[in-house]
């Protein structure tokens, strides 16, 4: 499998094209900022067949609408998430002359959804909590997470109930896969599901426990070094 990776400068976001070794179609996900993809596109002579997004906040569909129109390639996002990509917004609208920030998804995604891209085949995986409609997309050995799983991280909730359900995503398809799966999430660096597995705590323990461990360790008195012997 192919893959290339683009970090967008301010909200340092990754997007990624994928595709199999050899042959000339490819997908993108969460295409943040679509000018460097489609100078690599263009110059690769590369044909986009899907453009995914792992959910529907701005800085992962900020670039649906100017890839979709250069390259005929179908948006797709799971169907929890799409009223959100395609909501109307004022600055969408000033920086794109758009409505909103995504096109009408062609394709709504679920759980267990295949997305066919030349001889690769990616596995729609359902996580929600970051948003309700989050995925992640595995092939073979390799697992794209979105802001779902990142290296030491998950991604942010609002609600109790939406760690829990993050958590239990996570736990319940994530965590289960081999230890040599690598994980190219939406931010930072690549990691794999054994570290994720054995060190990432945000899976395993709610933001308010952690908070309160901080907060009580912030308030521990300091032992006193004992006086110097003059």
């Amino acid at each position: 499998m192919r893959v290339e990776a683009f970090r967008t400068r301010v909200l340092r976001t990754n997007t990624y094209v994928v595709g199999p070794e050899t042959g000339r179609d490819v997908a993108v996900i969460d295409p943040g900022a679509p000018g460097p993809v489609l100078d690599f596109v263009l110059r690769e002579n590369l044909r986009v067949v899907a453009i995914i997004n792992t959910h529907a906040h701005l800085d992962h569909v900020w670039g649906n609408h100017p890839l979709a129109a250069a390259t005929g390639a179908p948006v797709m996002i799971h169907a929890d998430d799409a009223a959100k990509a395609t909501r109307a917004h004022p600055l969408a609208w000033a920086v794109r002359g758009k409505r909103a920030w995504s096109p009408t998804p062609a394709r709504l995604l679920v759980g267990g959804d295949v997305i066919s891209v030349g001889t690769i085949d990616l596995e729609v995986i359902h996580t929600p909590g970051h948003t309700p409609g989050g995925i992640c997309l595995k092939y073979k050995k390799t697992l794209f997470t979105g802001d779902s799983l990142m290296a030491g991280a998950i991604g942010n909730t609002d609600k109790p109930e939406d760690w829990k359900r993050l958590s239990t995503a996570i736990q319940d398809h994530l965590f289960v896969l081999s230890d040599d799966i690598a994980v190219w999430p939406g931010h930072g660096p690549r990691t794999t599901i054994e570290r994720e597995r054995k060190l990432n705590i945000f899976v395993r323990h709610s933001p308010e426990l952690i908070e309160r461990w901080l907060l009580d360790s912030l308030r521990r008195p300091r032992k006193r070094k004992d006086a110097e012997v003059s």
